[in-house]
């Protein structure tokens, strides 16, 4: 994959701690950490696919350069596509080619941020 594929604006969020009030972290709003190119790949077939997207979701690939920013994608966070508003709940990410190259990001679209 060459540059000229990552042609989508990805922002990264992840969720700010703030205090209850009582002096306890609980989760607030997510908070952007940074902006990258990156391209979504949407996936089609397979059982388990068909099945996501009869209940309203549509499972993607996120494909961006691996960084040290971009390594520190989890689980926890989430990805917006920057044009469009799309919002990904992130359920993995990975260094696929384990060249650390590009880092691959299993998520969705179309449930409820956790």
């Amino acid at each position: 994959m060459g540059a000229g594929d990552l042609r989508e604006r990805l922002s990264f969020q992840k969720r700010a701690a703030i205090d209850d009030g009582f002096g306890n972290p609980v989760s607030g709003p997510f908070v952007e950490q940074f902006v990258v190119w990156g391209r979504i790949q949407y996936l089609k077939g397979g059982e388990g696919v068909q099945a996501a997207r009869l209940a309203g979701t549509q499972p993607v690939i996120l494909h961006v350069r691996a960084s040290r920013q971009t390594r520190t994608i989890s689980p926890d966070w989430r990805a917006v596509d920057a044009r469009r508003g799309t919002i990904f709940n992130i359920t993995a990410a990975a260094n696929m080619d384990e060249r650390n190259v590009m880092i691959e990001i299993l998520a969705s679209s179309g449930e409820a941020s956790g």
